[in-house]
């Protein structure tokens, strides 16, 4: 495979694919026609030298990233639903996250844990602390309301705008985001705001692979991204925010943010990361498992004895 082959696709073999919790992987792929032949799913990728084949590992992808560029015909599509293949169309570099199929056989672990955290107003509670302290690496008195930690939050970043602005040397700064009047904002403010955006794109493309509902949220509410902007809170102090400073001098800091957190995204092996996170915050006592095969992960659900295996008779009559 050429150089260029390599780029469209973000991972072409199984050895380069990340392997992260719960068996997710990622693979990002742009301007390819990805079909299904006689022996597997393949994308067509167009280089100097003419079209090259490259097989996908459709049994091994959990999330397939479909960038500016791609088509996918229904018969591969059918394939990779078929293995549990969450499919979602994403903007260049994956940072923009507009639409997600999720296939019939992806298990709702995750989704029950968040549903069940988040009906408990204890656990929500315990949801939104445990975020706090993973934010700022500092621990919650108890006692500490919803209401006081978002106080303390708001806290917490207005010192690190403070800081930052000091350290790049923007002069006073104010957090405003003002769709109406975009361009009149200041450089710093753009790049937040853009930088947020790439940011709210990636954890929705997560979000999604887990099976979890973007609109779940434990600190934000009453919107189909609360859960996003919730995750995407984690990681805004030591990514975003420090990247949008250092726009301050920039013609173009909209532009020049979203190309550097593309890199920025992939060294930091930000995906595995808010897989990890995500769990981590549902089920902090949960290990990695392994993915199972529907047949294994389907069971019964009874009000008294809670979940049991499927496929058991646990009724006393007999019947003809």
């Amino acid at each position: 495979m050429t150089s260029t082959a390599r780029r469209r696709l973000a991972a072409p073999t199984l050895a380069m694919l990340p392997r992260v919790a719960d068996s997710l992987s990622f693979l990002y792929a742009d301007i390819v026609r990805i079909v299904q032949d006689d022996t597997g799913v393949l994308a067509h990728v167009d280089t100097p030298k003419g079209t090259e084949r490259v097989y996908l590992p459709a049994a091994a992808i959990s999330c397939l990233l479909l960038g500016p560029g791609t088509s996918i015909t229904h018969r591969a599509m059918s394939t990779l639903a078929r293995h549990g293949t969450t499919i979602v169309c994403v903007g260049s570099g994956a940072v923009r996250c507009y639409a997600g199929i999720t296939p019939t056989s992806l298990t709702t672990t995750w989704l029950e844990k968040q549903v069940r955290c988040w009906a408990d107003d204890d656990k929500r509670l315990q949801v939104a602390t445990h975020m706090y302290e993973r934010r700022f690496g500092e621990p919650v008195p108890d006692g500490t309301t919803l209401a006081q930690l978002r106080g303390m939050e708001g806290q917490r970043m207005k010192t690190l705008y403070r800081l930052l602005a000091q350290k790049y040397r923007t002069g006073k700064f104010r957090r405003n985001y003002d769709p109406d009047a975009w361009d009149t904002q200041d450089p710093v403010n753009l790049a937040l705001s853009s930088a947020s955006a790439c940011l709210y794109g990636v954890v929705h493309a997560v979000i999604l692979a887990l099976g979890c509902s973007p609109a779940l949220g434990f600190v934000h509410t009453g919107t189909q991204h609360a859960f996003v902007y919730d995750v995407a809170d984690l990681y805004k102090a030591k990514v975003t925010a420090p990247l949008a400073f250092s726009m301050s001098t920039s013609a173009q800091p909209e532009r020049d943010v979203r190309r550097k957190l593309r890199e920025e995204f992939r060294l930091l092996k930000l995906m595995p990361t808010i897989v990890t996170d995500i769990q981590h915050l549902l089920d902090p006592d949960s290990a990695p498992r392994q993915r199972q095969p529907a047949a294994e992960i389907t069971s019964l659900w009874d009000p008294d004895t809670g979940t049991m295996p499927s496929g058991v008779n646990y009724s006393s009559d007999t019947w003809d």
